[in-house]
């Protein structure tokens, strides 16, 4: 019988046990290194969003005027 898993769904037991795999497999002294390097990252692509969105609203307003 196989049973199935919603992937989906994520509660509070499988947010902690992620937590400690992540903990034991690249340790105390890594993990602030990993979530800035994860903030940069984030921080990049929230940049490369608004550029797109205002490039996409200066040729709506480009169009506008013509």
């Amino acid at each position: 019988m196989i049973a199935i898993i919603p992937l989906g769904v994520v509660g509070p037991w499988q947010i902690v046990i992620i937590a400690v795999v992540v903990l034991v497999l690249f340790g105390a002294n890594k993990i602030p290194e990993f979530m800035k390097g994860l903030g940069k990252g984030v921080k990049s692509f929230k940049q490369g969003m608004n550029e797109v969105q205002k490039e996409l609203e200066d040729e709506e307003e480009s169009e506008d005027k013509k």
